[in-house]
């Protein structure tokens, strides 16, 4: 496996951030991943990565961000077994 040599988070000239992380997943959710990629591909009329669909999936499911909740509203709990960590929503495929 290749090792990224970049920064663990950077600043893109468009206002967002890239994070580098490392995600172990289950085969299955990697071969949602890559009928989501072979979606997006058709729809773009391109070729796409994994890392583009799985941007795009966080962007068309991500909730609004926790700083700009009304004052007094509480946050959802957390859904992962891993203290503090938020699971991800999974990826629907037709099988």
């Amino acid at each position: 496996m290749n090792e990224r040599v970049a920064p663990a988070m950077q600043a893109l000239p468009d206002g967002e951030a890239e994070l580098s992380l490392v995600v172990k997943l289950p085969w299955e959710d990697v071969a949602r991943l890559g009928q989501e990629a072979g979606r997006l591909a058709t729809q773009m009329q391109r070729p796409v990565t994994l890392d583009e669909a799985v941007s795009n999936r966080l962007r068309s499911t991500r909730p609004s961000a926790a700083h700009a909740r009304p004052a007094g509203e509480q946050p959802a709990p957390a859904t992962s077994t891993n203290a503090g960590v938020t699971a991800l929503p999974r990826i629907s495929g037709s099988a």
